[in-house]
Order: structure tokens, then C-alpha cells, then sequence
């Protein structure tokens, strides 16, 4: 029996398919890796190839170590001919050889994310260039796009010369420096490995006509996912021969934000017109029902080649469905069904998985599995209490409280930063032990420092700063204590001035850190700073204390793609978190959408035998409950293939009764606390508690909400199983909120 006898009809045609351009529509869980690796080994055994001409290329050094390792499993002697790279180490093994032929030396340097950044603080100091207004961080995305694009600075700084606009101008002399200091330091940056590749091939024939030579079959895998850089080195090497072979799914492409381009996989036709399409829809990992529904959700993208994904497994489970009241229950739900799942045997921790959009959503997630014992591991991510963010902002709580920390005290002592040198600190710390005193009381008494002289006055704001929160942190409260810190050391606007989407994810973990502290003070009976604090540790430390291999998985969607779970867990399914605010107000709506979409596929596709999708009514975020809809995409699923309990008629008619909304859940939220757990059962409330009863104020009255203070009753609608009130407030703005949580008292 061959081994090409084991592959389905389209995986044979797609392995069979040698010579000319080809591009395999691989759906998810359709076998591409065994694709790629038989037909490496077709072409040596069947068609005579030398394994020397050989070029297979993928993006992670992982993924690049598993298709050597089954191709060499396949083929045997031989196989270690195939150049199977990354294209970033593919790059440098050319340029190490043939760089000096456009102008720099073969021994240069590659530089990371920190040297970009010293260099980048180099050339802003130089132009005199002010780094609050043009954010080093910034300044670097700017130039790893246009590098994507193959924009060189001369071509940025006509384009923005024609734009007139002044802000592009001076990135376009920042990036011309930049490049010019890299040049000087016979340096390059990650982006340059490949756009240095495709100038050397696009101005010396020699070296081009020997790789074209060298590299006379060329497989791509992850397609979808190359930038405008990658498209145009393949294309370069494969213009000889033609023999290039893309494997990829439009359905899959989900790293915009990272410079991927779609329309490479989305216009290969084009660029090769004489290209042989090939589909694989014969899905291995899922269940009929799984798929329907990512088929169903993914077919309402316009822009994108149509298949539809099938399996020869049995329907299975149906997709289960539930909208909760708050974003705990959620939280509540997840631990419930996976322990439940555990218990019986059907599953280990380790076949169970969480996706989110954001990494934020994982706080709730992480303090449900420690209050119920479930071990759980964030892959993609750290633990939310200890990003560097959170981290700070917890060290300025921790200083307040008791100045006792010394390590807290170092770590904001500059954050943001003071200019106070390492000099200066150290001569602190040592009078500190002298004296025996903590080292914040001995910056306290900087001036009496004798070592410290001048920068004693470079200490006194922060001390002031301090002793003003630490005057103020009973009277505000933790959640306005906590604003008053962000506001006051400008952590926040630091980071919106940088304006990069590592940025964003931190500030949307800073909102997750206001909405903890304003969820703590809400379910306390008499909640401190300190009791806050208590209760962050315990949770940061029961966290570490877990290093089991049996695990649930915690991750965001994007950490998700290529991986596999037999449960999953698809949370968060509100319109405003997913798909995000930002993609459903963007100039580019229709487009960004698409992508959020395609995002919601790959979580869906994730499922391999059960897959349950949930979202909240009500969710905090920065420290204020918001209410959303649920999302699109949920909607999109075929309802016959969705089963749960409370939310059925979301796609009928909703029943308004108050009897129906005091229908018993199908579940009941976990109550129980481990000793010494200082999280509040309080703010687990139960679902389905309430019924919509009657209203003592209607449209046009005056009312009061102990949070918002006055304002005036613009709207309610049905909502249901409550009243939806639309109330603009004095201070506040308009503000929608279901009734029975608003407890809004007419004036």
C-alpha cells in the first residue's frame, strides 16, 4: 500500500499537482501539513527531483521543526537536502552570503526590539524631537509598516511631502535617519531581513538567477498570513520556474494588525493567472454540528474564496448557548461544566480550553478556577496580576497602604519616569539600613541626605504624590483611589501617546484592574485598601503555586490558531467586545468586521467534540457596567444547531412574563470559598432573580442612581426579561441599564 493511498481525493490531487503554480484552500483541521509533506516527498520519489531544489517555508521556528521532522520521517536519506526555514532565517542564510552587494559587510548585526528602541531614543535626542508627541514606540510601528509594504524612506517622504500632512513628513525623516544610523552600525532590524533580501534579488541578477536556480520548487505554508515583503520575495524566486505552491485559508487570515495582507491569497489567481486551485474541505478534528456553524458564521464575508468545511464523523453535540446576566456567571458557568465534565470522566483538564478576544476577559476566568481548584494555565499571555502594567499600578496601591514594600516602592519610583539615577537610589537604601528604616521613609528624608545634595528635589514630588494618596485612600475609596493614581502619575496617557495595539491591550488591562477594584468594593461588606490587596495576592499567588501538566487552557483567539481542544469554551460573545467597538465604528467597518469574523471562525473551528458559546447582558469595564447585545456572529450560527436555557427565544419572540423570567437556570453559580479566600460570594449574584415588574417613572422624569447622581429619563424600551432605561445624567452622559440593577428612584 503507497503512502499517497492514505490521503482523500483532493489531498492526492493537491500532492500530484507539481509543476506550475498551485494554490491549496486549506480549511481548518483538512490535513495541510500532510499535504505539504507528501508532496515534498512525491516530488523526490515519484518525480525525480533533487532534494537540493527544495524549498519548504512557514512563519514559526515550531511549526518550520515539525514539517523537517515529518518530512524526514517520510522521505529518509535525502531529505535533509530540503531547505525547510522560516522566512526570516531563510533570509539571513542569503543575505549572510551576498549582502556585501548592496553595501554592507556579511558580519552585521540584527537587532531587537530593545536596540531599536535605544537607537530610536538616539535619533529623537538628535532632532531634538519631542518624544511625547511623537512616541518612540510610535515612530517604530510606523516604520515596521512601511517596511511590510516595501516603502522605503525616499518613497515615505515624497509620499508624505504630496500629503502635506506634517506629522507623516517628520516620520519620514525620523524613519530616513533611522535607516541611515542601521546603516552606519552595519545593522538590521527584524523587517529588514526580508526587505534587504528582495533588494539584493531586485538589484544583483547573478544572485537572483542563482537562488531561482537552486530553489526550483517552492512550497509556502500559512499563506494568509504573509505581508506585501513576503509576497514579493516568493514571487521574485519562483518568476523562473513557477513551480510555487501556497497553502493557506482565506477563512483563517486573522493578522492584520501584524501586516498581513489577505489579498495575497485572495488574488493568486491574478498574479499567477495560469495557478491551479485546489480545496480541501474534508475536515479531520470536528464534529458536523461544530462545523455547520463556523460555516454558517464565515459565509456572510464577502471578501473571501467560498468552500464550505465537511466530515465523515457523526453530528455530535450541539453548539450550547447562554446569555447571562453578569460577566461572573460566565466566569461561573465555565467552572461549573468543566469541573462537572472532570468529574465524570468524559474529559481531562487538559481537553478544555477558554477563548477570548482580549486578554483582559481572563481575570474572571483565573479567579473562578482558583476558587474552584481547577489548575489552568494562560498560554499567549501572563497571568493578569503579573503584567507589567497591573504590576505598577498594584505597587503604587501597595505604597499607599503602608510604605512597608520596599520592592513596590523601587518600582514606581520611576514610573513614569523621574530622572532620580541609580546613584541616588542606592545612597537611599543605605541610609535606609543604617537608620533602619524602610526605604520609602528614608526618601522621606532625602534632604537630610547628605550624599543625595541636589537630587534630594527630584525625590520630594514623589513622596508628595504618596503622602497626598495615602491622605486621601479612606475617603475615596479603592476604585477612585485607583483612578486618582492612573490620572495623577499619567499612566495611561503615556500609553494612548504611543498609539500601538500593545498599547491598547494594556490600557484595556487597566480598565480590567478598575472594574476588579469597583467589583470588590460593590460585594465587601466593608471593603479597605488593604482587604483589596489581600485578596489580588491570594489570588497571584495560588496562581504560581500550580505547575501541573493537566491544565485548562486559557487564551485569547488569535493565541488559539492551530491548536485543538475537545471542549471549548468561546466567552464573551457581545456585540462591543466581539466583534470590538473599534471594528464596528472604524472607517473601514465592512473590512475590519470580515476580519473579526474570520476571527470568530478560527475560535469556533478550535472545538473538536463540544463547544459552548456564552456572553453577559451586563459586563464591567473600567470600573462601569455596560450592556450589550449579543454578538453578530452568534447570531449567524444556523439556530437549529444551537441548544441552552434562558436564551432560545433571543432568536424568537423574547417571553416577558414574571414568571418566566423566575424560570430556575440550568445551572446554579458556585457559592463555596476556599479558607482564607477573601472574594466575595456577593458578587456572583445568580442569574434569573428578578422579574420585570412595574416602573414608578416614565419618559421625561427626574432620577436619581447612587453612582451617577441626577439625571433625566430619555427612553425604555422592552427589553425582555427587564426594562431597558435610557438615562442622561448631569455628570455622566447617557447611559443605558436594565432597571432591576439601576434601582433609579424618581425625584
Amino acid at each position: 500500500m503507497s503512502i499517497y493511498d492514505r490521503l482523500n481525493g483532493q489531498q492526492r490531487e493537491a500532492v500530484f499537482q507539481t509543476e506550475g503554480p498551485v494554490l491549496i484552500l486549506a480549511g481548518a483541521g483538512s490535513g495541510k501539513t500532510r499535504v505539504l509533506t507528501h508532496r515534498a516527498a512525491y516530488l523526490i520519489e515519484e518525480k525525480g527531483v533533487n532534494p537540493y531544489n527544495i524549498m519548504a517555508i512557514t512563519f514559526t521556528n515550531k511549526a518550520a521543526g515539525e514539517m523537517r521532522e515529518r518530512i524526514d520521517a517520510l522521505v529518509g536519506y535525502g531529505s535533509e537536502s530540503i531547505w525547510v526555514s522560516t522566512f526570516h532565517s531563510a533570509c539571513v542564510r542569503i543575505l549572510r552570503r551576498y549582502i556585501n552587494r548592496i553595501g554592507y559587510d556579511t558580519n552585521f548585526t540584527i537587532y531587537d526590539s530593545d536596540d531599536q528602541k535605544t537607537l530610536m531614543k538616539e535619533i529623537c535626542k538628535r532632532l531634538d524631537v519631542d518624544t511625547k508627541i511623537y512616541k518612540e514606540k510610535a515612530l517604530l510601528a510606523a516604520i515596521s509598516h512601511a517596511k511590510d509594504e516595501l516603502i522605503t524612506p525616499q518613497e515615505f517622504c515624497r509620499r508624505a511631502a504630496v500629503s502635506g500632512d506634517y506629522g507623516k513628513r517628520k516620520q519620514g525623516e525620523i524613519y530616513r535617519e533611522y535607516q541611515e544610523a542601521l546603516h552606519k552600525n552595519n545593522a538590521l532590524d527584524f523587517d529588514d531581513l526580508i526587505v534587504k533580501t528582495v533588494e539584493l534579488f531586485r538589484a544583483d541578477e547573478e544572485v537572483l538567477a542563482y537562488y531561482q536556480e537552486r530553489l526550483r520548487y517552492i512550497m509556502v505554508d500559512e499563506y494568509q498570513d504573509t505581508n506585501t515583503a513576503q509576497f514579493e520575495l516568493i514571487r521574485i524566486l519562483a518568476d523562473k520556474y513557477k513551480n510555487l505552491c501556497v497553502v493557506g485559508d482565506d477563512d483563517q487570515s486573522i493578522y492584520k494588525f501584524r501586516g498581513a495582507n489577505i489579498y495575497n491569497i485572495l488574488n493568486f489567481e491574478k498574479y499567477f493567472p495560469e495557478a491551479v486551485t485546489i480545496k480541501l474541505e474534508q475536515n479531520y478534528r470536528s464534529t458536523q454540528n461544530i462545523l455547520s456553524a463556523a460555516n454558517g458564521v464565515i459565509a456572510n464575508n464577502v471578501g473571501r474564496k467560498k468552500k464550505s468545511l465537511w466530515t465523515e464523523k457523526e453530528a455530535g453535540e450541539k453548539i450550547y448557548f447562554e446569555q447571562f446576566e453578569t460577566a461572573y456567571e460566565e466566569a461561573d458557568f465555565a467552572a461549573v461544566k468543566i469541573q462537572s465534565a472532570v468529574m465524570s470522566g468524559r474529559f481531562r483538564y487538559r481537553d478544555c480550553a477558554v477563548l477570548y478576544r482580549t486578554n483582559a476577559q481572563s481575570r474572571l476566568f483565573e479567579e473562578r478556577f482558583i476558587v474552584s481548584n481547577i489548575p489552568y494555565k494562560i498560554v499567549g499571555g501572563v497571568n493578569f496580576y503579573a503584567r507589567k502594567e497591573i504590576k505598577d499600578l498594584l505597587a503604587y496601591l501597595k505604597t499607599i497602604d503602608n510604605a512597608r514594600d520596599d520592592l513596590a516602592v523601587r518600582r514606581i519610583i520611576n514610573v513614569p519616569k523621574r530622572g532620580i539615577g541609580a546613584t541616588t537610589l542606592a545612597r537611599a537604601a543605605e541610609y535606609a539600613a543604617m537608620q533602619e528604616i524602610s526605604f520609602y521613609h528614608a526618601l522621606k528624608e532625602a534632604d537630610q541626605i547628605s550624599t543625595i545634595g541636589r537630587s534630594a528635589a527630584k525625590i520630594k514630588p514623589f513622596v508628595t504624590l504618596i503622602q497626598k494618596f495615602r491622605s486621601e485612600a479612606e475617603i475615596l475609596g479603592v476604585t477612585k483611589l485607583l483612578e486618582a493614581v492612573i490620572d495623577e502619575t499619567g499612566y495611561v496617557k503615556e500609553l494612548e501617546a504611543e498609539g500601538t495595539d500593545e498599547a491598547e491591550a494594556r490600557i484595556g488591562n487597566i480598565d480590567e484592574l478598575i472594574s476588579k477594584a469597583a467589583a470588590y468594593e460593590q460585594g465587601a461588606e466593608q471593603p479597605t485598601l488593604g482587604g483589596f490587596l489581600e485578596e489580588v495576592a491570594l489570588v497571584a499567588d495560588i496562581d504560581g503555586l500550580d505547575e501541573e501538566s493537566d491544565y485548562v487552557v486559557l487564551m485569547t483567539l488569535h493565541s488559539a490558531k492551530g491548536l485543538e481542544f475537545p471542549k471549548v469554551f468561546l466567552a464573551g460573545m457581545e456585540d462591543g467586545l466581539f466583534p470590538g467597538y473599534m471594528a464596528i465604528t472604524s472607517d473601514h467597518a465592512e473590512e475590519d468586521l470580515e476580519e473579526e469574523r474570520r476571527l470568530a471562525y478560527v475560535g469556533i473551528t478550535r472545538a473538536m467534540e463540544e463547544l459552548s458559546v456564552t456572553c453577559a447582558r451586563q459586563r464591567m469595564i473600567r470600573g462601569e457596567t455596560q450592556y450589550n447585545k449579543v454578538s453578530r456572529f452568534v447570531k449567524e450560527i444556523p439556530q437549529e444547531l444551537l441548544e441552552g436555557g434562558l436564551n432560545k427565544p433571543l432568536f424568537k419572540t423574547v417571553q416577558t412574563t414574571q414568571s418566566a423570567a423566575r424560570k430556575a437556570p440550568r445551572f446554579q453559580p458556585m457559592r463555596q470559598q476556599p479558607s482564607g479566600q477573601s472574594i466575595q460570594a456577593k458578587a456572583f449574584s445568580s442569574f434569573g432573580s428578578f422579574g420585570k415588574g412595574t416602573l414608578d417613572y416614565t419618559t421625561g422624569d427626574t432620577v436619581l442612581h447612587i453612582k451617577f447622581g441626577r439625571g433625566v429619563v430619555t427612553g425604555i424600551a422592552d427589553g425582555g426579561r427587564d426594562y431597558e432605561v435610557t438615562v442622561d445624567f448631569e455628570r455622566y452622559g447617557v447611559k443605558k441599564m436594565f432597571a432591576s440593577f439601576a434601582k433609579l428612584k424618581k425625584e
